[in-house]
């Protein structure tokens, strides 16, 4: 386990070295980090609504019980049937003990309905603000690189061309420091 946990902690080190030498791909990955929670408050906010509204439906069908039974409670009553409004007036209590616990129901999804639209709003306004950040990164970069190009303009002319791609020295370098890298890690482990 040791092996795996001081590679785990040796990438894990490479890898905030990486991000904190390349800011703006941090700043991609929370973007992209937003974007995904952005969808995530979009959807649940169509789940909300959708329920919303199949609680609105159950208690205009409830509420609709309730007026039909109350409309049979004073039917039984004028024609004297005791013996249907006790049964009568029990159905109302009860419809209308569930048309209040719908309406509780109703009234915490509308709750949660309010909280995701603010939570969806702080989520577009952060990741704009990422936007903004990533492109004054850019535009720092960019003029960091003109200023770079035109500070150096004949020092980095000369008669050989080093392409990151097709540079043997540079890989034979990324090849030993690698090596080297290993060899420390290996003997950190003994």
């Amino acid at each position: 386990m040791s092996l795996f946990e001081d590679l785990s902690r040796f990438l894990e080190t490479r890898l905030d070295e990486f991000l904190r030498a390349n800011p703006h791909l941090e700043l991609r990955a929370l973007a992209d980090q937003l974007r995904g929670q952005e969808e995530e408050t979009i959807a649940l906010l169509g789940t909300l609504r959708r329920k919303e509204k199949q609680l609105e439906d159950r208690i205009l069908e409830t509420a609709q019980d309730i007026q039909q039974w109350h409309g049979r409670i004073e039917k039984a009553k004028l024609a004297n049937r005791q013996d249907l409004v006790g049964p009568a007036q029990e159905r109302e209590a009860a419809l209308l003990r569930q048309g209040n616990h719908l309406w509780g129901q109703l009234k915490g999804v509308k709750e949660r309905i309010e909280q995701t639209k603010e939570l969806h709003q702080r989520v577009q306004t952060k990741r704009q603000e990422v936007k903004t950040k990533i492109a004054q990164a850019a535009a720092t970069a960019k003029a960091t690189q003109v200023e770079s190009d035109w500070g150096t303009t004949g020092w980095n002319q000369s008669a050989y061309s080093f392409s990151q791609s097709a540079d043997p020295l540079d890989e034979t370098f990324r090849q030993w420091e690698a090596e080297e890298e290993l060899n420390e890690l290996k003997k950190n482990m003994k």
